[in-house]
């Protein structure tokens, strides 16, 4: 075998250095893009009274889920002001709200609302949730990543 002397060393050398660099840039580009999240997060708010835009809403999230899979999706309602009216006893879209918390949807009234319009949990839909302020809600949930959705 032929020894290498200095000036071959110090050639060799910075041919492995530029061919481990040229190896590594190739390898970046040619990484794959990244993965899609398994696990989705929407939030939609909705604070009117208007029964064809909670349909709307609903309609949309049962799209969601059945777009995204159930089981890849949380999905919250964050309800305040007006849109209080609609998840109320007797509401006339009370019946497709509990469908959607049968779909694990966690439909959640603002307390600050209830307050203001002298409302309790006993005037409610069952299996509604609660938050202290429904736009607090937002703010967190978006902070933490959830897509918003405004109906």
């Amino acid at each position: 075998m032929k020894k290498i002397t200095g000036s071959r060393r110090t050639m060799l050398a910075g041919s492995l250095a530029a061919a481990a660099g040229a190896l590594a840039a190739s390898a970046a580009v040619a990484a794959p893009a990244a993965a899609k999240p398994t696990a989705y997060k929407a939030l939609f708010q909705v604070s009117d009274d208007d029964p064809k835009k909670w349909n709307q809403t609903l309609n949309n999230i049962k799209n969601l889920q059945q777009d995204l899979g159930a089981a890849n999706v949380t999905i919250e309602i964050v309800i305040f002001g007006p849109g209080i009216g609609m998840v109320m006893m007797e509401s006339e879209v009370g019946n497709r709200v509990q469908e959607a918390i049968d779909a694990k949807v966690s439909v959640l009234v603002c307390q600050n609302t209830m307050r203001g319009a002298h409302l309790t949990p006993d005037d409610m839909l069952s299996r509604i949730g609660y938050v202290v302020a429904g736009v607090g809600e937002i703010v967190r949930r978006q902070a933490e990543g959830y897509a918003y959705i405004r109906s």
